[in-house]
């Protein structure tokens, strides 16, 4: 396992992630245990996580149980010192979560003592604002994004006293670093600068999706992270098993997140189809497993810090963790990039 530094933090990850959503609806407490253990074994020191989770499907009833699960193993384990705990305070339109309130002081404060309550733990190494209050081109809203309505003197008010209060959670020590997630070049650089200005904790990372259906973080936040040292934490590396190949020509595996989610998060479109399917037959020709050439492509990104994987069964998560060992060729990498621009943006 390779690893990467955290931002400007000095905090440690491993390149690769162990991804959580699933736990508490597919995996049991059981399986979670397994698969950290698991992941753990094979040199992975980095577990994502968040309030809102699991998300297969989202559920008032379920929500938080994956917090819950970790903080089980925490305990049994006592391993909390060797591994790098994230999880998000989610953002506005759930419900069942604060009322589907935006983020606010009171109501992150609210959110990280009961996240730490669940996860059994005095604090988080890296604490994420997991959607903007004011919107975002992603969760497929790319389509209909339309910034022109943000007011500009109250988005930035708004930003600086969250981050004002996660600076406050930093004083406290309940938190170690701070990262946004499904966010945009300019709320990134926003939030540098005031952190700048008023001397509060510096953005470390960025959490938003990444694979080959989804490349959005190759333009402008790709300079963001060159110039600023703010990383890609890489979710949905596999777009919801679409790129491991299990939903080709019409399949629907029982108990597949597809059976359970209905459109994978609107990624189920006529349009990935012929991509996937050109993927596949990129690395059928030279002799890959489809997941493990997508996460090795994303494990070469410069931008990248870690990967950010998930799966329902060890065998899925030793498929994924073994991508590490995977160097595509240069032939590989140049049909990637001929597929990219015959698919640029499926999803």
């Amino acid at each position: 396992m390779r690893y990467k530094t955290l931002g400007r933090t000095g905090i440690t990850v491993s390149e690769i992630c162990l991804g959580t959503m699933t736990w508490g609806s597919q995996n049991p407490e059981s399986e979670a245990h397994e698969q950290l253990d698991y992941a753990v074994g094979q040199g992975i020191n980095f577990i994502d996580t968040a309030e809102l989770y699991p998300v297969t499907p989202l559920s008032a009833e379920t929500q938080g149980l994956t917090e819950a699960y970790i903080g089980t193993w925490l305990k049994k384990r006592g391993k909390r010192d060797d591994v790098v705990i994230a999880t998000k305070v989610a953002g506005p339109g759930r419900p069942y979560i604060r009322g589907g309130s935006p983020m606010s002081p009171a109501t992150m404060r609210i959110a990280l003592d009961e996240s730490l309550k669940r996860l059994q733990t005095d604090y988080v190494d890296l604490y994420q604002l997991h959607w903007p209050n004011r919107g975002h081109y992603h969760f497929r809203n790319a389509w209909t994004y339309d910034p022109s309505k943000q007011d500009r003197a109250a988005v930035p008010a708004e930003l600086l006293a969250l981050l004002e209060t996660l600076g406050e959670f930093v004083k406290a020590g309940k938190i170690r670093a701070v990262g946004l997630s499904n966010d945009t070049a300019w709320g990134t650089m926003t939030m540098l600068s005031l952190a700048e200005k008023h001397r509060l904790p510096r953005i470390a990372s960025i959490q938003n999706e990444y694979n080959f259906l989804y490349r959005a973080f190759d333009l402008d936040l790709a300079e963001v992270s060159h110039h600023e040292d703010v990383g890609l934490l890489a979710y949905s590396p596999l777009a919801a098993g679409l790129m491991s190949g299990k939903y080709l020509n019409g399949a629907c595996p029982q108990g597949s997140r597809l059976s359970i989610n209905g459109d994978l998060g609107g990624r189920y479109t006529e349009y990935q189809e012929g991509a996937v399917a050109a993927y596949a037959e990129l690395a059928r020709t030279h002799g890959l497993d489809l997941a493990q050439m997508q996460l090795a492509f994303s494990l070469t990104r410069p931008f990248m810090t870690s990967v950010i994987i998930g799966a329902t069964s060890i065998a899925q998560l030793k498929t994924n963790i073994g991508a590490r060992d995977v160097r595509l060729s240069a032939e590989v990498l140049k049909g990637i990039g001929r597929l990219h621009r015959q698919f640029p943006a499926p999803i």
